[in-house]
C-alpha cells in the first residue's frame, strides 16, 4: 500500500472516529501532495508524500514558539496532536547522538574545516538525515562541529 493509499484511508478512518483533528491533518497532507502534483504535473511517490509531509511538519514545529508566546493552551495542545499524527507518517526519528555521528562522518569525509565548507557537510548529510531529522538541528550540529 503507498503512502498516499493509506493517507486516503486513514483520513476515512479518522471521518468514521469523528477525529477533527487527525482528519484536517491528513487532508491538509493530501491538499499538499495535490497541489505539487498539479502544478508540477507528476505523480508523487512515496518519497515526494514524504518530503510533502516533513514540510507540513516543519511549519508546525516553527509556528509553535508563536503559540506558546500567546499562551492558547488549547491551540498549542492541537499543534501537539498534528505534530504527533506527521511524525506517524515519517520514518523513525534520529537521536541527538546519530545525527552528531552522521555529521562527524561527513566533516571527515569533505574534509571540512572551516563555516565557508557547511554547504559541502549539509550536501552529504541531508540525503541521510532526509525524513529522520529536522535540518534545522542537523545545520546546527555542523555549525558546532566547523567552529
Amino acid at each position: 500500500m503507498s503512502l498516499k493509499d493509506k493517507l486516503l484511508q486513514d483520513m476515512k478512518d479518522a471521518m468514521k472516529q469523528k477525529d477533527t483533528v487527525r482528519k484536517n491533518t491528513v487532508q491538509l497532507i493530501r491538499s499538499g501532495i495535490l497541489q505539487i502534483e498539479k502544478d508540477k504535473k507528476v505523480e508523487l511517490d512515496d518519497e515526494g508524500v514524504l518530503d510533502v509531509i516533513s514540510k507540513e511538519l516543519k511549519k508546525r514545529r516553527d509556528s509553535m514558539p508563536d503559540y506558546v508566546k500567546s499562551g492558547r493552551q488549547e491551540l498549542i495542545d492541537n499543534l501537539n496532536k498534528e505534530i504527533e499524527v506527521l511524525l506517524g507518517y515519517l520514518p523513525e526519528q534520529l537521536s541527538e547522538e546519530e545525527i552528531k555521528g552522521i555529521v562527524a562522518q561527513a566533516v571527515q569525509e569533505t574534509g571540512a574545516a572551516t563555516m565557508k565548507d557547511m554547504g559541502r557537510v549539509m550536501a552529504v548529510v541531508t540525503p541521510k538525515v532526509k525524513g529522520r531529522a529536522d535540518n534545522k538541528l542537523v545545520s546546527g550540529y555542523v555549525k558546532q562541529m566547523l567552529q
